[in-house]
């Protein structure tokens, strides 16, 4: 799911930082619903929402500038580190690695939030 679905559904304004803050929080609440189906035993379900987060870090990917300098290539590393965890935890049920992604990605929040002034 990308930019362009979060615009239609939640009819979110232009300003990019705003997209950002919502791919974020997205991947919140798909990584919570990977955590239900992991405790629930859903296979289908919990592959369902890997990768729809593995969708939104491609797509949070997809719009680094990385002529901004080191911040890009910095992300860049930190969200395909968390695509491989979530290939990994999806494979072994590792709960615990869907607990650090989410942990990361509550991180990668607050510094948003702080940089931008949401």
């Amino acid at each position: 799911m990308g930019i362009e679905a979060y615009q239609q559904q939640n009819a979110v304004s232009d300003d990019p930082y705003v997209l950002i803050l919502k791919l974020y929080e997205g991947l919140l609440k798909y990584l919570s619903f990977v955590k239900s189906a992991m405790e629930n035993g859903d296979v289908e379900q919990k592959f369902t929402y890997i990768n729809k987060s593995i969708a939104i870090f491609d797509e949070l990917r997809n719009v680094l500038d990385f002529d901004g300098g080191d911040v890009a290539y910095y992300l860049d590393g930190l969200y395909l580190y968390q695509i491989e965890t979530l290939f990994s935890a999806g494979i072994d049920d590792n709960i615990n690695s869907i607990n650090q992604v989410m942990k990361v990605t509550q991180g990668l929040i607050d510094a948003w939030k702080d940089e931008t002034g949401l």
